[in-house]
């Protein structure tokens, strides 16, 4: 008889609190003040209904504000004393970059903290040398995490620049001697040449946006190809694969209907699905703001 993942019948709330080099430290008025390293950054959250917490004059002498242009997160930065360059941040044993972009964030985002914890506990159980794969990788935070906890890492992701900033990240981390290929290329004809292949992973990561294009003009779109891509996916895990992960910001998912999406994939392995949403909380509150979810699979 085959074994259906088991779906977790509540939902769970990943909260990323402060750490070192990052904290959420006020919010409301639709708006987030944020604290990256040395820096206060002022960005858009139109969820953020309630009234902020601080001051006023907190919040004025922040170093820099993004004021949005359009719905789809473009937009231009305010720095209060001219341009800040790419500067070192961290996380755990991992050091990246934080960088100003024209979509409103800084080269990451900082509630896959919370993400970020429990693939280390993944890849730590699964052993040294697991295989990972990270598709949509983007700068490569995560992939560094994984790297850092022993695995061998495949980081895949459409744009040239995004695996630009991922080289120079783990050459920040002093991981560019890790095992670690950076793949720019569309994640679903990777995947789909990887099956032909036969090459099996121990982890998967997806992290797919709503809407994108590949380096040769492949259209991504969130709803119409995540299903096939899932699939794909399955297909690619070990036989004792540690885990998969999948996370989603489009507005129309919820973290339900992605564990649904992997049980209907992985049919025959039986294990777990966890799902719920990534939330930052203020570091001197219990406020929080959900900001992706998340269904994620184990073994066990």
């Amino acid at each position: 008889m085959s074994k259906t993942p088991t779906v977790a019948a509540d939902a769970l709330v990943m909260r990323t609190t402060a750490w070192p080099d990052y904290a959420l430290v006020d919010s409301g008025d639709g708006r987030k003040l944020e604290r990256y390293g040395r820096f206060r950054v002022v960005r858009p959250e139109p969820q953020c209904l309630w009234r902020p917490r601080l001051d006023p004059a907190q919040w004025d002498a922040a170093d820099a504000v993004f004021d949005p242009s359009d719905e789809d997160e473009a937009g231009n930065w305010r720095f209060k004393s001219g341009p800040i360059a790419p500067f070192p941040l961290g996380w755990g044993d991992v050091r990246f970059h934080g960088q100003f972009t024209n979509f409103r964030h800084l080269a990451f985002f900082p509630e896959q903290a919370a993400n970020w914890a429990w693939l280390k506990g993944r890849v730590e159980a699964a052993g040294p040398g697991a295989k990972v794969l990270n598709l949509f990788g983007y700068t490569g935070v995560a992939s560094l995490v994984c790297a850092a906890a022993g695995a061998a890492v495949t980081h895949v992701d459409a744009s040239k620049r995004a695996i630009g900033w991922a080289r120079e990240n783990a050459a920040l981390a002093r991981m560019d001697d890790r095992p670690i290929r950076w793949i720019c290329e569309d994640a679903r004809r990777y995947v789909q040449r990887e099956a032909r292949r036969g090459t099996r992973y121990d982890g998967i990561i997806l992290d797919p946006p709503k809407y994108g294009r590949g380096p040769n003009n492949e259209v991504w779109r969130l709803f119409e190809d995540l299903p096939e891509l899932t699939r794909l996916c399955a297909g690619l895990l070990s036989e004792n694969a540690s885990f998969i992960l999948l996370n989603a910001y489009a507005a129309r998912i919820s973290g339900v209907a992605l564990a649904h999406l992997l049980a209907s994939e992985l049919e025959g392995r039986g294990g777990r699905i966890d799902w719920g949403e990534l939330a930052l909380q203020e570091e001197a509150t219990e406020r929080q703001i959900g900001l992706s979810f998340f269904a994620r699979w184990t073994p066990a």
